[in-house]
């Protein structure tokens, strides 16, 4: 019997009345395992209305309440971190070890959250005027919204909602519908570490569901993370309905090899930064630029390291990297390595006929190294989000860092160096918001926001960290005079000591 993912309106499932759902598939097998249902406008607008009364009370309950649940639930969410790690795996595909990592990040920013009451302190400025004080205070926006990719299922959802919820809001979560059942898993979780009903909800679905989050009302704010194209239509949109939005779109990350980096180093972070996950997230590198001589002896390396990747079913624990999402991805991924060699790259690896015995009708795919690649290639110029590593060869420092601005996203880079010198000017020339200093995937710790510049970010506000907790709160100033006591009118004695 295939498995059915449904909604969870109002503290508990709701069954999806729409009639219409979406297939997930084990991209392990290439075989539909579950179904999950696609809200219509009417059930998107059930879960708005829940969280919009759950914020009557929520709003106004005390942070000591709040975090007394997020800290249940972070202590939940450990004990079932292998749970909801293999939910991961057998619908996205991953390994498991990557998907407990993934969950060990989200984690990271439910730690953050149980601390929101330091975050959430105001500032406050006393006799700025005679008996006139001035104080900041932040208020929770209402209703928000978080649309979320295929690539972290359940990472990605956590550093939106546990931020948003510390803050006072209430949330409804539109995940991906191709990997949906860990966001229901941690529904679940949340409302056994006692989360009031309706303060978070999960509505799955495709363009209908996302639009009416778009244009409700009663939806203050959206976080969103995605592709490029999609995150400026979701900035467009809900900007134009008076939200506020975050949306993280896509990337295509450099790093820098300088000569007198470790190349051992420098290649073992090439490999895993670009090959980790099967390549499918937007912090991955996937272009290496190799500057001055050692190109060739760098490219060797990664060949080495590369074609000792175990390539395997994400259940198994011999396996280093899973299949891709869908057939139709893995089938695009590898049109950029069959066109690569036409376009003036050099083939060095070419995984496309890569599959797997016993599981043939899987979404695999292989290990591919293209190196002198141009700027020109097709595959340098898009975001692939697969196993796919180009390298890029310059002359110069200068060479190199002209070639990393002048790509339109900038959400991560990093540089190999052992010269303190060159680090330090390209962390400050370099245009994209995340830098690595010989890290290769620079992604920030939770109590520093995550994001990038250009075309990787629509919107002022990064993600978690500082710019999360400011993105899910609003600022109020406060000014007060109030009489001296002293001052009251004859005949009324407050038990105040005449002064003057």
């Amino acid at each position: 019997m295939t498995k059915i993912v449904n909604h969870w309106i109002g503290g508990r499932t709701a069954e999806g009345a729409s009639g219409t759902y979406g297939p997930v598939t084990d991209p392990a097998i290439g075989e539909v395992t579950t179904k999950v249902a696609f809200a219509s406008v009417e059930e998107v607008d059930a879960a708005v209305a829940a969280a919009k009364e759950a914020y009557l009370s929520w709003g106004q309950s005390s942070l000591a309440a709040r975090t007394s649940i997020l800290f249940r639930f972070r202590a939940l969410l450990d004990a079932h971190r292998d749970e909801i790690a293999e939910l991961i795996t057998a619908e996205h595909g991953k390994v498991h070890s990557d998907a407990l990592g993934e969950v060990a990040r989200g984690l990271e920013i439910v730690d953050l959250a149980c601390g929101i009451t330091v975050q959430l302190k105001g500032e406050l400025s006393t006799q700025v005027a005679g008996r006139v004080d001035v104080a900041s205070i932040r208020q929770p926006l209402g209703v928000v919204a978080g649309i979320t990719p295929f690539n972290f299922p359940a990472m990605v959802p956590m550093w939106m909602f546990p931020l948003a919820i510390a803050c006072g809001n209430t949330f409804v979560l539109k995940p991906s519908e191709k990997d949906p059942s860990a966001s229901v898993r941690l529904a679940e979780l949340l409302a056994e570490a006692g989360l009031p009903d309706g303060v978070f909800n999960v509505v799955h679905g495709d363009k209908v569901a996302v639009d009416r989050l778009l244009t409700h009302p009663d939806v203050k704010a959206v976080s969103f993370v995605g592709s490029t194209p999609i995150a400026r239509y979701i900035h467009t949109t809900a900007s134009a309905n008076g939200k506020r939005v975050q949306a993280l779109g896509g990337a295509k990350n450099h790093m820098l090899v300088l000569p007198d980096a470790d190349l051992d180093a420098a290649a073992d972070a090439a490999v895993s930064a670009a090959y980790g996950s099967a390549g499918e997230r937007c912090m991955a590198i996937s272009a290496v630029v190799a500057v001055g001589a050692i190109g060739d002896e760098l490219v060797e390396k990664i060949r080495e390291r590369a074609e000792k990747i175990k390539i395997g079913p994400g259940n198994d624990p011999a396996s280093e990297m899973g299949p891709l999402i869908t057939k139709a991805h893995r089938d695009k991924v590898a049109s950029y390595v069959a066109g690569a060699a036409d376009e003036g790259a050099e083939v060095v690896l070419d995984g496309t006929g890569y599959t797997v015995d016993g599981h043939e009708d899987g979404h695999w795919i292989g290990i591919s190294l293209l190196d002198k690649v141009p700027t020109s290639a097709k595959a340098y110029q898009d975001e692939i989000f697969g196993p796919v590593l180009c390298v890029l060869r310059t002359e110069t420092y200068e060479e190199a860092l002209e070639i990393v601005n002048a790509s339109p996203f900038g959400n991560g880079t990093a540089i190999f160096t052992r010269d303190g010198g060159a680090a330090r000017r390209f962390q400050l020339e370099v245009e994209a918001g995340m830098v690595g200093v010989n890290v290769p995937i620079p992604v920030p710790v939770g109590y520093h926001s995550f994001g990038g510049w250009k075309d990787s970010l629509f919107g002022d506000h990064h993600i978690y960290g500082n710019d999360g907790t400011h993105f899910y709160t609003r600022g109020k100033v406060v000014t007060t005079r109030w009489p001296d006591p002293a001052d009251a009118p004859a005949g009324v004695d407050l038990g105040f000591p005449r002064n003057h």
